[in-house]
């Protein structure tokens, strides 16, 4: 069997994002991170700098993944492999959203989304261990308008606390998502022709 890709670790602790890589045959180890409360990657300091545009910033923090994942191998003395890291923002009218902090919070991201359309930014970043580039996949997503009752219903799932901009289009939110412009895996957290596209560049 011919090898497409090369082998590589995640560094990510998001199930989906192993599920899409697994999706397009990709061969990896997950180089785990300590989380917090709300499934913040604690080894990374991921607060916005003052004034730091959205786009910007989700680059700025799938490199310090990629960085940090790089401290860990070199820590474990594991083998050398490329290294991919991600990140995804909601961009909301230029303002930066993430996580949810706790429940309300997702209640009142919801309600910042209902009735119209947001842009969903996710940066990809590999480190082959000679060079590190990063691509952005920038897309567009339209909520319908969603009543408080749809938005308590969906928050009680559980579903919107690790999620950025507190909802997953792969999961129960896909029912308040009226159309989308860009990339279906990108908005999941892991855009595939632009994670291909580094990846081809590394041998197996």
């Amino acid at each position: 069997m011919i090898e497409i890709y090369p082998r590589i670790y995640l560094a990510s602790n998001s199930p989906r994002r192993r599920e899409l890589l697994q999706q397009i045959g990709v061969r990896f180890d997950v180089i785990l991170f300590r989380r917090g409360e709300r499934g913040i990657d604690t080894d990374v300091d991921e607060t916005p700098r003052l004034g730091e545009p959205p786009r910007e910033y989700v680059i700025r923090i799938a490199q310090d993944k990629a960085s940090a994942a790089e401290q860990r191998l070199s820590w474990r003395k594991l083998v050398r492999h490329p290294i991919l890291a991600a990140d995804t923002v909601i961009d909301l009218d230029g303002s930066i959203i993430g996580k949810p902090d706790n429940l309300q919070d997702s209640h009142a991201i919801l309600r910042q989304l209902s009735g119209r359309s947001h842009r969903v930014l996710t940066a990809i970043t590999l480190n082959d261990g000679n060079t590190t580039q990063s691509l952005l996949s920038e897309n567009e997503v339209w909520f319908s308008a969603l009543s408080d009752d749809d938005i308590q219903t969906y928050a009680a799932t559980g579903e919107p606390m690790d999620k950025a901009g507190a909802y997953a289009i792969q999961g129960r939110a896909a029912a308040f998502i009226q159309k989308i412009s860009g990339s279906y895996s990108g908005i999941m957290g892991l855009p595939l022709f632009e994670t291909a596209m580094l990846l081809r560049q590394v041998q197996p």
